[in-house]
């Protein structure tokens, strides 16, 4: 396997820049995603890695060979489409060896891997099997054997689970995790679904045109966003967002958000005094709002409005009103159903509260 790094690329078509001045670096044997919504350069960046679109600029390297003038088949890639690109005429088994008998491995050779990869996805009693008589997951688990049976230093994905409905999407998600740490291979995996790179991802790289905004583990991503867009990208539902001013009466620091009012926890104090008197951003997760309790910090209790309840089985999603705000509450299903119309009253968990510059969107905590 192999670390791939990326040193300033940048992509253009004509006056267009479709990915500016991209360096990253992927471990070796590390699963790393690229997310981000349509239209941000991920799968740019994808196919200039694997050598099927020319780079503007910048340096690409495996390992410590540098790429940039290699031809694809010398890359020692693989890659796996969204539309899955079997050959019709041909069978699993067939489909699976294509590749090596291009590359003129003997026919043993090429047996042996194809059923190495078929006990692997559990493909082996499909091998005889055309793609019009296979499922839309099986002619995938196929794309993906096709792709093991290579051998290659990385594997790339893009978007190789589109195409698929959301149940089959879960369990091949958790296939490709399985595989991966089978194989303890090199993947790089592009999706615009952030439910798909928080769960399967080693490092996340959430891109937005063109440009990497944050890298790191999910959860920490997840819990420290460094601007607006990332913390609004991360997390289903999105966060909630409120224009409000910081307020400092006393030495206390306040969000005051015109129609309601919570109190800023101390711990965050230092990092928000020299903001005191300046719009901001106030933001919320979803899951971090719950039920007023008797006993809770009425500092961060909030009147609200339901609107909307969605009823999900183990928890429910409440659209909210407060005044002009609008917000969705993520929450375990109540014990007295809340009625649309009710006023009810909530708390915000203040500890995992974010807070944005709102002229440069850059968090502030």
């Amino acid at each position: 396997m192999a670390k791939v790094t990326l040193k300033n690329v940048v992509k253009r078509y004509g006056s267009l820049t479709v990915v500016n001045d991209l360096s990253i670096e992927i471990q070796d044997k590390e699963f790393a995603v690229l997310v981000g919504s349509s239209g941000c350069g991920k799968s740019t960046a994808l196919r200039m890695i694997a050598g099927l679109e020319t780079i503007t600029s910048g340096e690409i390297y495996f390992g410590d060979t540098l790429v940039n003038d290699m031809a694809p088949k010398d890359r020692d890639i693989a890659m796996v489409f969204q539309n899955y690109a079997l050959y019709p005429h041909m069978n699993v088994r067939e489909n699976m060896g294509f590749g090596l008998k291009i590359r003129k491995l003997s026919d043993a050779e090429i047996d042996a891997r194809v059923q190495e990869a078929a006990d692997i996805l559990g493909l082996t009693e499909l091998l005889e099997r055309k793609p019009k008589e296979l499922s839309g997951g099986q002619r995938q688990r196929v794309a993906v054997g096709r792709a093991i049976v290579r051998k290659p230093k990385v594997f790339l994905f893009d978007e190789p689970l589109s195409n698929l409905d959301a149940k089959l999407r879960v369990a091949m998600r958790a296939e490709i995790s399985k595989l991966h740490r089978r194989l303890g291979a090199t993947m790089i995996y592009v999706t615009h679904d952030q439910v798909e790179a928080m769960t399967m991802a080693d490092r996340i790289f959430i891109m937005n045109k063109g440009v990497v905004q944050q890298s790191g583990a999910p959860m920490d991503v997840y819990a420290k966003p460094v601007n607006r867009f990332v913390a609004g990208f991360i997390g289903s539902p999105a966060m909630n967002f409120f224009d409000a001013r910081l307020v400092n009466e006393g030495g206390q620091l306040f969000i005051d958000g015109g129609s309601f009012r919570v109190a800023m926890p101390e711990a965050f104090r230092a990092k928000l005094i020299a903001h005191a008197g300046k719009e901001v951003v106030f933001g919320v997760r979803p899951e971090d709002i719950a039920l007023h309790q008797p006993g809770a910090d009425v500092g961060s209790t909030i009147s609200a409005r339901a609107e909307v309840v969605e009823l999900l089985g183990s928890e429910i999603f409440a659209h909210l009103s407060c005044g002009a705000h609008a917000l969705v509450a993520r929450m375990a299903v109540p014990k007295q159903p809340i009625g649309v119309g009710e006023t009810i009253q909530i708390d915000f968990n203040m500890a995992k509260m974010h807070v944005f510059d709102k002229n440069t969107s850059d968090a502030i905590v």
